[in-house]
């Protein structure tokens, strides 16, 4: 199995998704949030270690869509509610039937295998309330 594919296959297992384009889709919308409710210096350096981890292709931290990048690094961080949070996977993922709190937890879990205690401190601090603690939960 591939890198990534384990990468995802987590996520699938944990997430009671179908199949891995799901799992795919699951952690690029999570990533999306995770980065408008983050600092673009805590995204880089998140960035930096997920490009390192040998589980997980980078490109599904960084958003491939060269336009909402770009525009995302001229804004400043976003105040997000949880509720909202949650919101943005059901309806941005689109996934009929699943379990938007059971999907997030899923991500949070695989990727915090990728990431240095050191970041996955600093990422909780910028999770809103429950979301945060999904993350420290996982």
């Amino acid at each position: 199995m591939a890198p990534q594919a384990s990468f995802l296959e987590t996520i699938k297992t944990k997430g009671n998704l179908k199949d891995l384009k799901e799992a795919r889709h699951a952690a690029e919308v999570v990533y999306r949030t995770m980065r408008d409710v983050m600092p673009n210096e805590a995204v880089d350096r998140v960035s930096d270690e997920l490009d390192d981890a040998p589980d997980v292709a980078e490109n599904l931290w960084t958003d491939t869509n060269p336009l909402v990048y770009f525009l995302s690094r001229l804004r400043p961080q976003l105040d997000v509610e949880p509720d909202n949070f949650l919101v943005r996977l059901r309806q941005e993922a689109n996934l009929p039937g699943a379990d938007a709190e059971t999907i997030i937890k899923a991500v949070f879990s695989a990727t915090k295998e990728e990431l240095s205690q050191e970041r996955v401190a600093e990422i909780a601090q910028y999770l809103p309330g429950k979301i945060s603690d999904f993350w420290n939960e996982a």
